[in-house]
This record gives structure tokens, sequence and C-alpha cells, in this order.
């Protein structure tokens, strides 16, 4: 049974798209790769490039998970920036990543501009700082970024922020010219036609029921079998068992967004002068931006183990009007949500099973633009270049506290705390 696009404004504006028929019969291929996200559609496109013989199967429809959901947002680096990174795991890890921290907004543009994408690609995003202390945060943040040789960046004051932002609500807030936002479904499909023109072969509906690994690694599904010298497994918050061992350092979350109804230039102007996207500096924060046709996106909250709070445009509508008290009362036309996969270091997890199985997943948050970094780095992998992949893949990762059972509790307590934290301006 073919399970579609859940309803939201990404799936009600997608460019036209085929329906690929699910896998039947028995197949070879060089590689395999699990997952018709970002993380999946940047190896099969990075590998197709490369002459690799690649076939992708997804479970439901290109970019059904959270690559067709997500904010859009192009926000660089990692869900724990580079200070984290070197205090934690030391100098040489900080400055492999650090290479790389910026890296996954540039091939998103080299993939739109080489394959002619049309996603409503836009330049620029926002951090923006709701207290005094969150203002010194972004200060300290550009330095750490500059140090790292990212320069794009600006910081704007109480008075200025206002040329980029129509909010009461801020007190300052980082430009980061180098970071901008699109329509994420739209990039993905736009990927998957790219991959497909290179020779590659997708399969839709075709969710994998067993992994036997070997030489070659067989992946089954329930109508066919694909025999491969390597799998890719690409399936993150969605992955429904199939790496067993991985799950409990990692943990699926829900997150929600709105659209609203389409905004008159004027008001559009007014919120968003320049058309930037924009995150605050909350623990759990707040992000939006405008789309193409002048809606409002507005995304924001967390439930913790995936799934649905009790009513989505009662989830967002308080913050949202507290953003934007010009937009009180303003009908919403499409409410959604969609799980990523957290991992307790807020660490991306890279890593190898048996020597021809490779997986990345975990991405906390910030899979956007590290999805089409892990891609390119496993098609590296495969060419015999491990030396970026490995930065990756030597993170140690724990389990969440309380195993399976209690890390939602758990985790949900903290997330309180860091919540009264920002509701106190701590």
């Amino acid at each position: 049974m073919r399970v579609d696009h859940p309803r939201s404004y990404y799936a009600a504006s997608a460019n036209a798209a085929p329906v690929r028929p699910p896998l039947t019969g028995g197949k070879r291929a060089d590689v395999c790769v699990i997952g018709g996200g970002f993380t999946g559609l940047s190896s099969a496109l990075h590998l197709a490039e490369r002459g690799f013989d690649v076939t992708l199967l997804e479970a439901s429809r290109i970019g059904f998970g959270a690559s067709g959901r997500n904010g859009g947002q192009i926000v660089n680096s990692y869900s724990r920036d580079m200070d984290v990174i070197e205090a934690k795991y030391g100098g040489t890890t900080a400055r492999a990543l650090g290479s790389m921290a910026f890296e996954g907004a540039q091939i998103i543009r080299e993939r739109v501009a080489t394959y002619d994408i049309a996603c409503d690609l836009k330049a620029g995003n926002l951090f923006a700082a709701c207290t005094d202390k969150q203002m010194r945060g972004l200060v300290a943040h550009k330095a750490l970024w500059e140090r790292y040789g990212h320069s794009a960046l600006s910081l704007l004051d109480s008075r200025t922020y206002r040329d980029e932002i129509g909010s009461p609500r801020y007190v300052g807030a980082l430009l980061d010219q180098a970071g901008g936002h699109l329509h994420p479904l739209n990039l993905a499909l736009g990927e998957a036609a790219a991959f497909e023109a290179l020779g590659g072969t997708i399969h839709e509906a075709s969710p994998v029921v067993e992994l036997v690994h070997g030489a070659p690694a067989r992946v089954r599904t329930a109508q066919g079998e694909i025999r491969a010298d390597h799998v890719i497994v690409a399936g993150n918050a969605y992955l429904s068992g199939l790496l067993p061992a991985l799950e409990g350092r990692s943990m699926p979350c829900g997150t929600q967004m709105i659209a609203t109804t389409p905004l008159e230039a004027s008001v559009a102007h007014q919120l968003l002068p320049h058309d930037r996207c924009v995150e605050d500096s909350n623990y759990l924060l707040d992000y939006y931006r405008l789309s193409a046709g002048r809606r409002l996106l507005y995304g924001g909250g967390v439930t913790y183990g995936g799934g649905d709070p009790a009513s989505i445009e009662a989830s967002i509508r308080p913050n949202l009007e507290r953003t934007f008290p010009q937009l009180r009362g303003i009908k919403f036309d499409y409410a959604w949500s969609g799980n990523f996969l957290l991992t307790l270091n807020r660490l991306p997890q890279f890593g190898r099973i048996n020597g021809n199985v490779l997986y990345a997943q975990g991405y906390s948050g910030h899979g956007l633009t590290c999805t089409h970094l892990a891609g390119r780095l496993m098609a590296e992998v495969l060419c015999g270049e491990h030396d970026r992949f490995d930065a990756f893949a030597g993170i140690p990762h724990t389990p969440f506290p309380g195993g399976r059972l209690f890390r939602v509790p758990l985790t949900t307590l903290g997330a309180w705390f860091y919540r009264l934290r920002d509701r106190l301006g701590g």
C-alpha cells in the first residue's frame, strides 16, 4: 500500500514528480541506498556522478520524512558548535569538523545551479537574540565562526535588527549571508530527478524488511531483493529498527510547523523586509520565514519520542503572535509535523558495519546542510577517501539515560528546565 506525502504546504506546492514503482524481483547494484531523504539522495547523486551503479529504496515517497517537511533553512555548522567540539573531543577533531562546517550549504547551492532545481532558493539567515545574554552569545558565536574561516557575518543591534525582522521580541541578531532558505521538498524532488538523469534507479513504496550482511550484502523488501557490494543506510528518524544497535543512541523527536494564509505584499515586507529566514536563540527555538507565495511558515516545539501534540495550531500560535503581534488571529491554512533524530551529544552519527555498510544519521535539527555533506563523505569512502568521514565516525556516542523506556520522560524533564531558563532570561 502506497503512503503519500502528508498534507503540508510543501506537499501542496510540490513540483510535478513521477511515481516510481516498487522493487520487484532480484537485482544487482554497486550500491544500494536505503532512504529517499537528503542523506540518501545526496549519497546517491554523488555516487552516480562518480560512475557507480546505484539503486535507491524509499519506503514511501521521495522526501516523505523530515527532508520534505522541515523548516527549509540553510543553517551552517552543526547542532553543537565548534567550541563544544573543541572542549569535548579535542583540537584535531574540531579542526577536521570545522573545515567542513560550512560545506553543506555550498553543496546545496552547487546542486541547485548544476541541475537547475526550482526550489525558491533565497540568501541569508538570522539568529535572533531574545535576551542580552543571548546577544552576548551571538557576539561569541561570530568570533568562533570567523576563527574557522567563515566571514560572511554581521551583528545587528537593537535598532538595526528591525531592518531585517519586523518584531519587537528581540534585542539583536546575527546575520549569516551564507545561510538561506528554500522549499525542501522541491529540492529533494530535484535531486532525485538529477540522480535518475545520471542513470540511477529509484524504487518508492519499497520498505526494507531485512538487511543481510555479507559480501555482497542483500537488501530485502516484501517483493524483491538487491545484492550490492555496498549499502548506505539513510533512514534517520524513519529507520524502523533496521539497525537496532543504534536505537538506544538516538531518539526520534517531533517538531511542528504551520503555514498562514497568503499575506499582502506590504505585510510580508513589514515582517521580513529582506526575505531572510530566522531562528531564535532559545534552547527550544522558534524558526520562521516567508514562502514564495508570501505565506509565513512558522515552526517550533519538540515532542520527545516523536509524534504530534494534541493541537499543532495551539502549540505554534502563542509564540507566533508574540513574535508578530500584528498577525493576531491570522488563519493557518496548513499545519503539519515530522520527526528528526536527536543524539545525546547533538552531533551526527557516522559509521560502518561489517566493512561495507555505511550509515549517517542523528543531525539533531541541523539536517538540511549536514545531510548534503554526509552524502559527499560517504561517496568519498567508497572511492577510498576515508579521512573526512572518519573524523565524524570517531566521535563516541553514548546511549540516552534511562534506556529506551525512560529516555523520553528524562529528556522531557531536562527540556522543561531549559524552557524555564529561556522564559526567565537565563
